[in-house]
């Protein structure tokens, strides 16, 4: 397929994106791709920030929910990213394999639920906002459902415009 917003060159780098080139913006492809709307690229910067570095649901636990968010999306790109990422915290390819899965045991598998749950009937139900709460506070319960909706939108991005690998990211 060839794409009709590849990843956007240092060379036609829009001049409103200036500030952000050297940053997030102009590290990874899905955001050099986002470039072609600099407007949403600039307005999804504090979103990012708070989903991918202060999230309530701390590092390993928001990877948990982008393996499973990214497998359910079918989106190879963002997977592949995350599982170097989630090797880079720790976290065991058995583990990492298994959110390919169905995961029911421990905590593992009750994110899996919560964002399985949100992909099928697009909402927790009581009972398993309950459930997550007691793990993951109340904090937590909304930044999962936040990360689920970030990375859709992310993976609707990835699975329409199909941009390449990022130089770095093992598969």
């Amino acid at each position: 397929m060839t794409s009709p917003c590849p990843p956007i060159a240092d060379a036609d780098w829009p001049p409103e994106l200036a500030d952000l080139k050297d940053g997030f913006a102009g590290q990874l492809n899905v955001y050099r791709t986002m470039a072609h709307h600099p407007a949403l690229l600039r307005a999804w910067m504090p979103l990012r920030q708070h989903i991918v570095k202060d999230s309530a649901l701390g590092w390993e636990r928001s990877e948990i929910v982008i393996l499973r968010a990214a497998y359910r999306l079918g989106s190879s790109y963002e997977w592949t990213h995350h599982v170097h990422r989630s090797r880079l915290l720790g976290i065991s390819d058995e583990r990492i394999e298994a959110l390919r899965g169905t995961p029911t045991e421990g905590e593992d598998g009750l994110i899996a639920r919560g964002v399985d749950a949100l992909f099928d009937d697009y909402r927790l139900s009581e009972e398993l906002e309950r459930e997550l709460s007691v793990a993951l506070g109340h904090q937590g319960v909304f930044d999962l459902i936040a990360t689920v909706g970030f990375y859709s939108i992310l993976g609707y991005i990835l699975r329409t415009y199909d941009p390449p690998l990022d130089a770095g990211v093992l598969k």
